[in-house]
């Protein structure tokens, strides 16, 4: 009798243990243990993030459309407000909270003398966010502008190099259009086809627009990043310097206003006396010149560095080390640097993503319907060229380097001359700047 009575507890036991798992899948798995209800995820607190940009980086269109809209999409609770024209120093100043800045990686060696960008992996790894999407030149370029080799900024735009040629001109003389591959010695050539005065005008052969279409190329960015000592008088630098000359000593191919003034893309789109310009990217300036009959080439390169264009030039977006949101800061990053955003980024706004996936480039412009006869493709033949770390004194540096070279050029000093004396100019400028206020 008393085993019965045991068993009969056991089954009775049994038989409450199974009606409560039977209850349990049956509620959707919200019950704990007990069979009470666990408390709903709360939703995120609603947040409101800052975005500044120093330089006009962005359009409060671009923004929307590439930002605001898709992050909404999927983060309800965020709200971007977006200072097209705010002031990141005065911000700073204030003690204002900024959450996001966008900033040319060219500008970044000043702005991290604030001290304002932070290091985005740590919040990268912790949202599952793949870095190896990116373009590592890129990535690379950026970690050298940071003294511990942190990653400060994501890139979300390259600015490309691209040979742009006036077909009209060439027809004109009968030449043969630039074609892909070209060295500078070929581009030179070529200019001496199409450099004459015809009809009253006097046309330029090849504009090369600014001495740093040249500098680039080879990775030379005049102040050492790490010394910030000049690095001007050297082998390379020469080259590039020998090479400029031989442009501006085509004859005829000096502009009237004289070397390294005026606007170069006036005196291929508006003027049209350029046959060839090498620059940036100018495409939106070509779409409003319908009537323009132009195309598009490789960008020319130095025989040591074939197939390369400019360095890594970077529209940059930061993490600011002022946000108390950081992570929904991230957030907005891991939206924009979406594929589903970045090809849009790529079709509809012409900012050509820094990603891996050729499909990004391929893509660039695709909805842009008068330009789909043009020769886009050209232009991603080449790569950017390495990046050393940027200078804070870079931009007043290649002020005096590109005065040295203009005399050089008009035959006013020898290329050993030009070169010793910008590299002493420049050394001294940057110890004047260091010098306590």
């Amino acid at each position: 009798m008393r085993n019965n009575a045991v068993s009969s507890a056991l089954l009775i036991m049994l038989a409450a243990s199974v009606a409560a798992g039977c209850a349990k899948s049956g509620d959707g798995g919200g019950g704990d243990a007990a069979g009470t209800s666990a408390e709903p995820a709360k939703p995120p607190e609603p947040v409101t993030l800052k975005m500044y940009q120093i330089q006009a980086l962005w359009t409060e269109k671009d923004v929307n459309d590439l930002i605001i809209e898709p992050v909404q999409k999927k983060y309800p609770h965020i709200t971007l407000q977006f200072e097209a024209k705010g002031d990141v120093e005065k911000a700073l100043t204030a003690g204002e909270a900024i959450d996001l800045i966008a900033v040319w990686n060219g500008n970044m060696p000043y702005y991290k003398s604030f001290d304002i960008f932070d290091n985005i992996t740590p919040y990268a790894t912790k949202q599952k966010f793949d870095l190896s999407r990116f373009d590592q030149g890129a990535l690379d370029s950026i970690k050298a502008l940071s003294d511990k080799g942190e990653l400060i900024g994501l890139p979300n735009m390259l600015q490309f190099n691209a040979l742009y040629y006036n077909k009209d001109i060439f027809d004109r003389f009968g030449a043969p259009y630039p074609k892909d591959g070209m060295t500078w010695e070929d581009a030179i050539e070529l200019a001496k086809k199409v450099t004459r005065s015809d009809g009253g005008t006097a046309y330029l052969g090849l504009d090369p627009d600014y001495l740093t279409r040249l500098l680039t190329p080879m990775s030379l960015n005049i102040v050492d990043g790490v010394t910030n000592k000049s690095s001007v008088n050297t082998e390379p630098y020469r080259k590039v310097f020998e090479i400029g000359k031989a442009i501006y000593d085509v004859p005829g191919n000096k502009p009237a206003g004289g070397i390294m003034k005026g606007s170069a893309a006036d005196r291929f789109t508006k003027d049209r006396v350029a046959a060839m310009l090498t620059t940036v990217n100018i495409l939106d300036r070509l779409r409003q010149t319908p009537d323009l009959n132009w195309d598009v080439a490789q960008f020319p390169s130095f025989k040591e560095r074939p197939n390369q264009y400019g360095m890594y030039d970077l529209h940059v977006m930061t993490i600011s080390k002022t946000s108390k949101h950081k992570e929904d800061a991230m957030r907005v990053l891991e939206v924009l640097f979406s594929d589903e955003v970045q090809l849009m980024s790529s079709k509809k706004a012409g900012k050509l993503p820094v990603m891996k996936d050729p499909k990004f480039s391929q893509a660039y412009l695709q909805d842009t319907p008068e330009l789909q006869s043009k020769q886009i493709q050209s232009i991603f033949k080449s790569k950017p060229a390495p990046a050393p770390a940027y200078s804070m004194y870079y931009s007043k540096a290649r002020g005096i380097l590109v005065n040295s070279f203009v005399e050089y050029a008009n035959g006013a000093k020898d290329v050993n001359t030009a070169l010793r004396e910008s590299d002493e100019a420049i050394n001294i400028m940057i110890e004047a700047e260091q010098k306590p206020k």
